[in-house]
């Protein structure tokens, strides 16, 4: 059937009805005009056939012939307001009630109660929060007065008589004038009184605590109730009026036996209208009494007028993912630090800080539930977040003893002449290193000898060693420590160390040789020469630069390259050149009453000539070797042919799986093995393919096998502690210094009179300093406030000193998500906000406690000033506290949403104002209010729970378009 009918009985009455008529066979056929829609309904009517014809009917809601309907406002005073007892609204075909804030709507759509917005976190007061008719305010215990917010508290001043002192006599708002008096001014929707002292409520603020309606009189607020309710004995409360006792007032002058007999037994039986009928929650007359019923959340008792709260954290966890906290009537998940709640208000999902601005100075890498900074290289992490160093040099010097030169992300130190470079890169020591109770390193040896016209010559390197293949033909090796680093040779008075047994400074000499036929590869000698040349050495005569003479250094350079033709018929042949320098110092006990030390200086002179001609002879003659490690090498030869199939590796490298493999740090190329052997326990070895192994600065013979470096040489002094040489034993930092590095012969002071608070300390972060840069003018639309080295420790006796300065015609609106100041210290450490820096001028904000409950609160005065103080005892995280400034045409508005309790009423809302990412979007709608409807719908329920979506909703639309 195309019929449009009322309901599915309707519709089946008028085909049961049109079938009878087509059974009957009466009359003609008609036409529905209805279905075949060709009536003049209107589009707001019913359409009716009818026999031969139709009707139009309006809908409910609408009034009219049916051709013609208009909507019906049920909200004019010709229907009472719809029956609602505050608002209603109409809308085509039907109306709602709303409730005015602080109300909420009853269950029978019409009637409107009281919230008690003190059940939910206290209505975000600090201290004492009292619920009122349509609101609520926040009170303060004995020695503190409520501050301009409403809500936090501030401790009174027992010296002067300004508002700081609780006889000013104010009611609400203390406020100082120039001249130095007072006055007082009333929170909105007060009058101030007459005494200019006290204020007086009027209907605009909580309805004037009235539940229905409310006018304002001279005396104050008078309460009325809509249709169907008497006004309760409070003369604020409105009940609804009892059938039984509208009777009996309508016929007072009748007595109760003449009352009907049903009348008679209401008026002895419970009743709704007294004491709720004994409720606890909702309470409804019946014919056989009241009947109690309770809301959502709450389950009737047995005695069935007792309604008790549901703990739905009992079962499963309330199904929340984390934390499940029981509220009256209900419940609310909350989550653990580093999570956040979804938009389903069960599920927690970590927060992903990195997405934050600012998280990190450089990197930064999230974990469930954390995250981590990281800086770049030449960079160091301060204050959890915080990379510092532009200068590593301007930092203590970048723990150099002596110089620093700084590099693009790092440094390097450097030592005056007659100093070197200690192993740890850092200190300065002597060239000769006197260590008590310790056997001096041993030095180079070079020895030659001539047995049967033949001349030979070995080269022996017991430490300081360093080999560099330079190419395939080339290598460098090194054997001792040059004086003074290759730099300028000093004066000959010049001082040495006083346990050196060097008479004067080094001498120097370089020579260049060249060797036919062969090529530049150091490789062991074979055993059969190792044996000849063992005898000569014994049998022959030997020239020894060892008994007067020291050879403290010698640097090899092995060269190969082809000879250039002469002729056609001249082969090409491979000529190697070495290119060695040597180092001799002389020794004390040379010098005598005959021979200076000029004259000894002359005679190791040429007992180095001497030996570097028959070094030249020996290497002519391919008799010149040095010894690493107990194997002696040859510096040139012919190479051998490589097996077939295997490679030939060069000197420093072995054979694995076919190809050749450098030894790692922490061994050295045994060529008597021709393999990788660790280092002994008492040396080590940091660079990759050596010949030897070094000598460990403790030579003590201790330590781990196979060490990569001196620091695993063991016996090091720790971090906290210096030596003389690095090793134990060891030294604790004094007071006011502080060492973060094993192995070191010196402690940084911290500077500035600053001292530690222990011995021992390993880090600057233990000097009584760390970042102290705060304070400064601040005048943007949005921005933070933060205590030093947030969100580490801050420092002892810092005072920081703010101002906000928005821009014209804009109003600041502060937020504090959550501040750590240590209660223990008696108030030492103080944040406080006030209009000036005069101690007289009005104070906003004071706190000296930890608070990790959210709070946001606006600046009456257009201008703040910020200070914070901590002394020298205990310290804390302190505070990152955001603000936003705000067009003052939106003062209405912002403070409605600032001092809604509802704001704050449950954890999930609280962590809004904790979230970066959500006071973010929160604040650019604070501070330009349109920006609100460029978030979709989708966005807002997966950036918000609902209920905060609500409220802000309610408040923004009702400002910006208060008449639609």
């Amino acid at each position: 059937m195309g019929t449009v009918c009322f309901s599915r009985r309707c519709c089946l009455l008028f085909a049961l009805a049109w079938a009878g008529r087509l059974a009957g066979g009466s009359g003609g056929a008609d036409v529905d005009e209805c279905a075949e829609a060709t009536d003049d309904c209107h589009i707001d009517a019913i359409c009716q056939n009818t026999p031969k014809s139709y009707k139009c009917i309006c809908k409910p809601g609408y009034k009219g012939e049916g051709k013609q309907c208009e909507d019906i406002d049920e909200c004019e005073n010709d229907f009472y307001n719809g029956g609602c007892v505050h608002e209603c609204i109409n809308i085509p075909g039907n109306y709602r009630c709303t409730c005015y804030d602080g109300f909420m709507l009853a269950h029978d759509g019409h009637n409107c109660l009281d919230v008690d917005e003190c059940l939910d976190n206290n209505g975000g007061c600090q201290q004492i929060c009292v619920n009122t008719m349509g609101s609520y305010e926040c009170q303060c215990k004995e020695g503190f007065f409520l501050s301009d917010n409403q809500h936090t508290c501030i401790h009174r001043s027992i010296e002067g008589m300004n508002c700081m002192n609780k006889d000013h006599g104010c009611a609400h708002i203390c406020r100082e004038t120039p001249k130095g008096g007072v006055a007082c001014e009333c929170r909105p929707g007060f009058e101030l009184a007459k005494n200019q002292k006290d204020c007086k409520l009027t209907c605009n603020y909580g309805n004037g605590g009235c539940q229905h309606t409310c006018d304002d009189t001279d005396t104050g607020p008078v309460c009325g109730c809509h249709q169907k309710y008497a006004l309760h004995s409070d003369g604020r409360t409105c009940i609804e009026k009892d059938e039984a006792a509208i009777e009996s007032s309508e016929y007072n002058a009748t007595s109760v036996a003449d009352v009907d007999k049903r009348v008679k037994r209401r008026l002895l039986m419970e009743t709704c209208a007294v004491n709720n009928g004994g409720c606890d929650r909702t309470c409804k007359d019946t014919a056989t009494g009241v009947r109690c019923s309770c809301p959502v959340g709450f389950t009737l008792q047995p005695d069935g007028k007792t309604c008790k709260d549901i703990d739905e954290c009992l079962v499963n966890n309330g199904g929340c993912d984390h934390f499940c906290r029981n509220t009256v009537g209900s419940f609310e998940c909350s989550c653990q630090k580093g999570y956040k709640l979804l938009t389903d208000e069960r599920t927690c999902q970590d927060i992903d800080e990195c997405s934050f601005e600012r998280t990190c100075d450089h990197t930064c890498i999230n974990y469930p539930g954390s995250f981590e900074c990281l800086c770049h290289k030449g960079y160091t992490l301060y204050g959890l977040t915080h990379c510092g160093d532009i200068d590593e040099c301007s930092i203590s010097n970048g723990s150099c003893d002596f110089g620093c030169l700084n590099t693009m992300g790092s440094y390097e130190c450097v030592c005056p002449p007659g100093k070197k470079l200690h192993w740890n890169k850092k200190d300065c020591v002597e060239m000769v290193k006197c260590l008590p109770n310790a056997k001096p390193a041993p030095k180079a040896q070079l020895v030659c000898s001539k047995t049967g016209g033949i001349e030979s010559c070995f080269l022996s390197c017991p430490s300081n060693t360093l080999f560099v293949p330079d190419s395939e033909n080339s290598y460098t090796l090194s054997c001792g420590v040059p004086a003074q680093h290759g730099k300028a040779q000093p004066r000959r008075n010049t001082t040495l160390p006083s346990c050196s047994d060097s008479l004067a400074p080094p001498i120097k000499q370089k020579a260049r040789f060249k060797i036919k036929d062969a090529k530049c590869h150091l490789r062991p000698r074979s055993k059969e020469k190792t044996k000849d040349s063992g005898k000569q050495a014994v049998s022959g005569g030997q020239f020894s630069c060892t008994d007067s003479c020291q050879v403290t250094f010698v640097n090899l350079k092995c060269d190969s390259s082809k000879k250039k033709r002469r002729g056609r018929k001249s082969p090409s042949k491979e000529v190697s050149h070495i290119t060695a320098e040597f180092e001799v110092e002389m020794k004390s006990e040379e010098v005598s009453d005959t021979c200076n030390i000029d004259c000894v200086r002359k005679r190791m002179e040429q007992k180095l000539q001497t030996a570097i001609k028959t070094l030249r002879k020996s290497i002519n003659k391919q008799q010149f070797y040095i010894q690493f490690s107990g194997t002696e090498y040859e510096v040139a030869q012919k190479p051998a042919k490589a097996t077939e199939g295997h490679e030939a590796c060069s000197t420093g490298q072995v054979l694995q799986d076919g190809k050749c493999v450098t030894c790692s740090t922490g061994t050295f190329y045994s060529g008597e093995h021709n393999q990788c052997v660790p280092c002994s326990p008492g040396t080590y070895q940091d660079t990759e393919g050596q010949l030897t192994c070094e000598p460990c600065p403790s030579n003590d013979g201790q330590g781990v096998a196979g060490a990569r470096n001196v620091s695993e040489c063991g016996g090091q002094c720790s971090p906290g502690h210096y030596s003389s040489d690095g090793f134990k034993p060891c030294t604790v930092c004094p007071l006011g210094t502080y060492q973060p590095e094993p192995g070191r012969t010196l402690c940084f002071p911290c500077g500035g009179g600053l001292v530690t608070k222990y011995e021992g300390a390993v880090s600057f972060q233990d000097c009584e300093t760390k970042d102290q840069h705060c304070g400064g003018e601040l005048g943007d639309y949005t921005g933070y406030i933060e205590s030093p080295n947030y969100p580490g420790d801050y420092p002892a006796n810092v005072e920081c000193i703010w101002n906000i300065n928005p821009p014209p015609k804009r109003r600041i609106l502060i937020v504090v998500p959550e501040i750590f100041l240590p209660i223990e210290d008696e108030c030492g450490d103080v944040l406080v906000m006030r209009k000036s820096a005069s101690p007289t001028s009005i104070t906003t904000y004071e706190t000296c406690q930890t608070y990790e409950r959210p709070i946001a609160f606006t600046s009456r005065s257009r201008k703040l000033w910020i200070q914070f103080k901590s002394n020298e005892g205990n310290s804390g995280k302190g505070f990152q506290v955001p603000y936003v400034t705000y067009d003052e045409d939106y003062q209405q508005l912002i403070e409605d949403i600032v001092r809604d309790g509802r704001l704050y009423a449950s954890e999930n809302h609280q962590e809004i104002l904790k979230d970066k990412k959500l006071i973010k979007a929160l604040f650019d709608v604070l501070a330009h209010p349109q920006n609100y409807f460029k978030y979709t719908a989708q966005e807002s329920k997966e950036m918000f729970p609902r209920s905060f979506i609500k409220l802000l909703r309610s408040k923004v639309s009702r400002f910006l378009r208060p008449y639609k």
